[in-house]
């Protein structure tokens, strides 16, 4: 598929979308809050970096559209949003914030509210940042996604869930901590610390959302690739933290989306990651639209074809049994 071609295609379609109502749709008071919070951890078992100071900062000046982003994360949880009616189906949210931070609204907060209203139960990760001094380095956010998954599913009783119908999601560097996940969900990088830890990692289904994937200079995100391996990196580090290098057939079914356009990320990212995983031969559906740039969540695609995308996933989800 050529880049603008589903642009073209979907125009029609995402109409209902440009209008005034449909951006209101998308706009989240600061107000609104999780139903409840959970540490991925348990206490005492994580030993935070020295001087290390968790705060929020808000970037947006409109009461009405919040935009806030979390940085010096100390203690990684989930941000649970239960559905009125729980349909079965669990997803853990990973937001961008070029592993320097981590979005708490535009990418976490607006789809949690979306999926929750259609029954989804989902849970916002807040997990920790490479570049912060943790034991562990650049495998921390992979061991906090791993983590996710498996004590999502030890909750399942709990939350009102089925341990079969889990999707993770991530969006820019959240989308390599995704990416990530979907090679290495077997991979050795935390120690069990409970029996939460006996659980499979690997999500059924996994989407990545203009996604950070390679650490090649030429396409990298170079923020992301600096927190993450270092500006200095050698060609083997780069290799072992590029998803794109490690697709494997008995990966997770995955889902992308990226604009043509982007000019943070750019569209090579996941289209390197669509091709291996077809040379793997695993399963993928891909959608890539000619505009949206980067990071437009639900509310900055309003009024553009993209603004189409969570209908797309939601019906790939259904496809998928997830919902």
């Amino acid at each position: 598929m050529t880049v603008g071609r589903r642009a073209l295609l979907t125009a029609s379609l995402a109409l209902p979308f440009a209008s005034a109502a449909a951006r209101e749709a998308w706009t989240r008071p600061a107000g609104v809050t999780p139903d409840a919070s959970i540490a991925l951890w348990p206490e005492g078992h994580l030993r935070p970096p020295p001087g290390l100071v968790e705060r929020a900062v808000q970037r947006s000046d409109d009461p009405d559209a919040s935009d806030r982003m979390l940085e010096g994360i100390v203690r990684p949880r989930l941000d649970i949003f239960r559905p009125a009616k729980p349909n079965g189906a669990a997803a853990i949210l990973a937001p961008g914030g070029g592993y320097r931070y981590v979005v708490i609204d535009k990418e976490g907060y607006e789809l949690a509210r979306w999926l929750r209203d259609r029954g989804v139960t989902v849970y916002v990760l807040f997990y920790r940042l490479p570049g912060d001094g943790w034991t562990g380095g650049a495998d921390v956010p992979l061991a906090d996604a791993q983590r996710a998954v498996r004590l999502v599913r030890s909750r399942a009783q709990a939350d009102g869930i089925d341990p079969a119908r889990v999707v993770f999601g991530g969006f820019s560097a959240g989308g390599h901590v995704a990416a990530s996940l979907l090679t290495r969900f077997d991979a050795r990088v935390h120690d069990p610390v409970d029996a939460a830890d006996t659980l499979s990692a690997r999500p059924d289904a996994l989407a990545a959302i203009y996604p950070v994937v390679s650490m090649d200079p030429a396409i990298a995100h170079a923020v992301s690739r600096e927190k993450l391996i270092g500006a200095a990196a050698d060609a083997a580090r780069e290799a072992a933290y590029s998803p794109d290098r490690h697709a494997r057939a008995d990966q997770p079914p995955l889902w992308l989306l990226h604009a043509g356009d982007d000019a943070s990320v750019k569209l090579d990212n996941s289209l390197r990651l669509h091709a291996a995983t077809r040379e793997a031969g695993a399963e993928v559906e891909a959608h890539y639209f000619a505009a949206g740039g980067h990071g437009f969540g639900l509310m900055k695609a309003a009024g553009l074809p993209v603004a189409i995308w969570p209908e797309l996933l939601w019906n790939w989800l259904a496809a998928q049994k997830i919902v």
